[in-house]
C-alpha cells in the first residue's frame, strides 16, 4: 500500500467513524481518536465483507459497501461507549 492509499484509508475511516457516531442515538462518552480508530476498523472490515458478498465493485458509488461500513462503525461506537460506561 502506497502513501496515497494510506491517506485515503485514514480519511475514509474518519468519515465512516463520524457517520457511525451520528447514527448512534444519545451522547457517546468516547473521544474523537476512538471514533476515528473505530471508523478505520469498520472501513477495513466493511470493505472485506462487501467483497465477500460481491457488492464492493459496482458502477458508480458503492452505496451498499458504505452502508455496511457505517453500520459496523455504529456498532463499534455503541460497543465502545458501553464498555467505557461500565468501567
Amino acid at each position: 500500500m502506497e502513501i496515497d492509499g494510506i491517506i485515503s484509508a485514514l480519511v475514509i475511516g474518519i468519515v465512516i467513524g463520524v457517520l457511525g457516531r451520528l447514527v448512534v442515538p444519545g451522547r457517546q462518552r468516547i473521544g474523537i481518536l476512538w471514533t476515528i480508530l473505530v471508523g478505520i476498523a469498520a472501513a477495513l472490515i466493511g470493505s472485506a465483507l462487501a467483497s465477500a458478498f460481491g457488492v464492493a465493485d459496482t458502477k458508480g458509488v458503492d452505496w451498499v459497501e458504505w452502508l455496511i461500513q457505517i453500520a459496523l462503525a455504529a456498532v463499534g461506537v455503541a460497543a465502545l461507549d458501553r464498555a467505557k460506561l461500565n468501567r
